[in-house]
């Protein structure tokens, strides 16, 4: 394996400076936009002063996507046009795992992402969320549970558990995470980006921008917000979402919280709780990529929506990301390490409860990242997202 060079995390600047100016990011898309409370974008910058030692687990992966760790320590990940790979101790195996669902491998479209079940070690069950094809050349959000073979070669009894509905002429904007907490499943959906379709994200007989909730066998769980509510699938947890790409589970109270892509401006990290409505179309601190307002063309979400606990504009772009647990990185637990398409790189997030006190932006020459995973080890994985795409570890530099 090769190694990358000592990065350094951070430029030299003086703390004090750091601690009253927020993360350089260049002009807003909205300037005239002001956020709902104090902390709801622009965080003042923080300094760790972490230097990273950079090493490529693998390298040659097309797109890659979503990525999960193994208990003998490989790793499965996922590539978008349509293979799952298998990360051993002696490298990226060259043979893709077989029995993967056909997907939909255009635009947005495709493999994407990979969770393993809780009690992996004794029921070999992974998680796979991909766009699935439908009639007439449609696909949608879908997300199966399969039984991985001894050798790793094979996917056996799969199934899906979750199929968005209704199917969509544009493969864009699938959302398509997946988090398991033991006892159920949440999956992210995105609303297929076009105006005629992202209306639908406030329709709750569609589970588009929704994050959704099940049990891992794909049941409805009997305290899930909407059941019984007439006109509601029964599945949704939340709504009013755009394009969720990031969620995980926090650390210390087990409260899921989501990464969605704004447009032009208006990325947002929310605290997904049950039942609340986060306001896509009809508000957003971003506009459309035309320049055109959104929807009411009101930014703030108040009183009939949920404000986002933070938002960027301009974009970072998220895809995954994840609290950090480990002693590799003490100063970070409970931190958000969240990938950036664009800029490109690691954004961390500190919080005080749930409000981001501070900002810190890593790894910007990187490129695209697209997902984070913190190993059991406390190393951190960012998978590159490109024609020519990497997974790289993430561990302490000499000087940090």
């Amino acid at each position: 394996m090769s190694r990358f060079p000592i990065l350094a995390a951070t430029a030299l600047v003086p703390m004090a400076l750091l601690a009253q100016q927020p993360v350089d990011q260049g002009p807003a898309n909205v300037p005239s936009n002001t956020p709902a409370f104090a902390e709801q974008t622009r965080a003042p910058a923080s300094d760790s002063g972490v230097e990273f030692a950079v090493e490529e687990l693998a390298t040659g992966l097309t797109f890659p996507w979503g990525i999960a760790e193994l208990p003998d320590g490989g790793f499965l990940v996922t590539e978008r046009e349509g293979r799952l790979r298998v990360i051993g101790a002696d490298g990226l195996r060259e043979t893709p795992v077989a029995g993967v669902p056909e997907v939909v491998a255009q635009r947005q479209g495709g493999l994407l992402d990979v969770a393993l079940d809780p009690q992996f070690e004794s029921n070999r069950v992974i998680y796979l969320t991909y766009a699935k094809p439908q009639p007439n050349n449609m696909s949608a959000t879908a997300a199966a549970r399969a039984v991985l073979s001894e050798d790793m070669t094979e996917l056996l009894e799969v199934q899906d558990i979750f199929v968005q509905t209704p199917p969509s002429p544009t493969p864009m904007h699938y959302g398509s995470r997946i988090v398991l907490d033991g006892e159920y499943a949440y999956i992210t959906t995105g609303e297929h980006s076009r105006e005629a379709e992202r209306v639908f994200a406030q329709d709750m007989d569609k589970t588009y921008g929704k994050v959704v909730r099940l049990t891992p066998e794909g049941e409805v769980p009997a305290d899930n917000p909407f059941v019984g509510q007439e006109g509601a699938l029964p599945e949704i947890w939340t709504t009013g979402h755009r394009n969720v790409q990031g969620a995980d589970l926090h650390p210390e109270t087990g409260q899921l919280w989501t990464l969605e892509h704004g447009p032009a401006g208006g990325d947002e990290l929310n605290l997904a709780t049950p039942g609340l409505n986060f306001g896509w179309p009809v508000v957003s601190y971003g506009e459309n990529y035309s320049g055109t307002p959104v929807g009411t063309g009101q930014a703030r979400h108040e009183p009939e929506f949920t404000e986002p606990r933070y938002y960027w504009d301009p974009v970072i772009a998220p895809g995954g990301f994840a609290f950090y647990e480990g002693e590799l990185f003490g100063d970070w637990q409970g931190d958000i390490l969240a990938s950036s398409l664009r800029p490109g790189g690691l954004v961390r997030l500190e919080l005080d409860g749930d409000t981001v006190v501070g900002e810190e932006r890593l790894l910007g020459d990187v490129g695209r990242v697209r997902d984070v995973e913190i190993t059991s080890d406390g190393a951190i994985l960012v998978l590159i997202d490109d024609p020519e795409g990497s997974v790289l570890r993430l561990t302490p530099g000499p000087s940090s």
